[in-house]
């Protein structure tokens, strides 16, 4: 399973995929790569899906995401763990509207399969990056949002995708990765994410102690990599007036 996950992740980062119209240009296409490894138990998992639902459904959230210049954003919701394990996501979905965010809320509560397993972060990122590769989107900004509880724990024995060559290819697409640690096994897990997870333009990781704390933890998360950057809406801006 792993050997056919990482040819097909090659294949598919390979495509160049034509740019829809300038109708479907958006601020933001965000993946939000939610940790199903086998530390994460059903009731954890729970609380993630439902913090997830709950952020989008935040009055501030949604004017996050239609304060940019194209007033909207897409999203998506991925599952990761095992990295012999099939990758499962909703579809991407436009949020242009209080009723869009709403409707993104409703498929966050969905039941996607988990993966169970080791904790294979790098070609988690793999399968974002390939996600947002061949999503179409003509976005300002690409980011993948990651959240878990543990340094990667698989020995892959195809190197095309762990942590470093997985870093390689997010630099080389433009694409940023933040981080929520979740550090309740793990308590270095945040320095562990700064050093080998997080990367790209404004990429930056948060803490939450527990599983309990994910709801606050991804709410303030969300909210910080969905607003536009000052340079977006402020484009004449000295730097000495971002400072």
């Amino acid at each position: 399973m792993a050997s056919r996950l990482v040819a097909l992740l090659i294949a598919l980062l390979a495509i160049t995929t034509p740019i829809r119209a300038d109708d479907n240009a958006v601020d933001l296409a965000l993946v939000l790569a939610v940790d199903t490894s086998g530390s994460v138990d059903g009731a954890e998992y729970k609380l993630q899906m439902d913090g997830i639902a709950a952020a989008f459904r935040a009055n501030d959230v949604i004017a996050a995401a239609l304060s940019g210049p194209h007033h909207r954003i897409a999203v998506i919701l991925m599952t990761w763990g095992d990295p012999d394990s099939e990758k499962f996501h909703t579809d991407w979905h436009i949020v242009a509207s209080k009723q869009d965010a709403f409707d993104f809320a409703k498929m966050a509560n969905t039941d996607l399969p988990r993966e169970g397993g080791g904790t294979g972060i790098g070609l988690a990122m793999g399968f974002g990056l390939t996600l947002l590769r061949v999503s179409g989107y003509k976005a300002l900004r690409q980011v993948i949002d990651i959240s878990g509880d543990g340094h990667e724990s698989w020995e892959l024995r195809e190197p095309h995708f762990k942590l470093p060559q997985a870093q390689a290819l997010r630099a080389k697409a433009g694409v940023t990765v933040n981080g929520l640690a979740i550090i309740s096994d793990e308590p270095n897990l945040e320095e562990y994410y700064r050093n080998n997870v997080i990367g790209g333009a404004g990429s930056f990781v948060m803490t939450v102690k527990n599983y309990d704390e994910y709801a606050d933890g991804i709410h303030r998360k969300l909210l910080r990599e969905i607003l536009p950057p000052l340079t977006l809406l402020q484009p004449s801006a000295s730097p000495s007036a971002m400072e």
